[in-house]
């Protein structure tokens, strides 16, 4: 019985560690992957996983659409930050992701809205320059999300800290490459990242999470 526990445990957390991966239609792995975990116990009535032990906002400076220098912990004043960690070419995931937190936003009311900031750090630089990222992301939403671009160390370095892994995959026969990385959404209140939530969150409960945030 012992055996099978631990056999049981094994299973879900290679499970765990897998949905953590997400590529926009590829996926894979490494010995420098994702350190993060889901941690289990109460929810405090969010839809999201709540973190009792939270991640970091990571205090790395990026730049923004304009070419501005921006960080997340310094240079971000709303309450409540909802970062995504993704990029313009993902056929899917990304774009999903993306729709859902521009739907939750049209069920805030608009002093909700001012007290939220969406972010969305590419996960590669090379092809989402300020401008291409500045036109993918006013395609969800009328309301301008923050699009932070770099070098792709320094967007590693920035992930680190919320438990974000990023990595440029493998060469595809098209010419292309892969680009891997976390597709979790991130909730942060001030310099902690208190929720997650996966991309199969309805923007309803995304909604309702981030006006319990607001309040918390």
């Amino acid at each position: 019985m012992a055996d099978a526990r631990r056999r049981l445990l094994g299973a879900a957390a290679v499970l765990t560690a897998a949905a953590l991966l997400g590529g926009c239609g590829s996926s894979g792995s490494s010995g420098d992957g994702p350190a993060a975990v889901i941690q289990t116990g109460d929810n405090h009535g969010y839809h999201g996983r709540f973190l009792e032990l939270p991640y970091a906002v990571p205090d790395v400076a990026l730049k923004d659409t304009e070419g501005t220098p921006l960080s997340l912990a310094k240079d971000t004043a709303t309450p409540v930050k909802i970062v995504f960690w993704g990029y313009s070419n993902c056929p899917d995931v990304c774009q999903i992701v993306m729709s859902t937190v521009a739907s939750a936003l049209t069920r805030l009311d608009e002093q909700q809205k001012k007290q939220v900031e969406v972010v969305f750090v590419t996960t590669d630089p090379a092809r989402d320059t300020g401008p291409a990222l500045r036109r993918y992301l006013d395609r969800f939403s009328e309301e301008p999300f923050t699009g932070l671009t770099g070098s792709l160390p320094r967007i590693v370095a920035a992930g680190k800290p919320m438990g974000v892994y990023v990595d440029k995959g493998q060469k595809l026969g098209s010419g292309g490459y892969e680009v891997v990385h976390s597709d979790y959404l991130y909730g942060a209140s001030g310099t902690d990242v208190r929720l997650i939530w996966d991309r199969t969150v309805s923007p309803a409960d995304l909604a309702a999470d981030i006006i319990k945030l607001l309040k918390s």
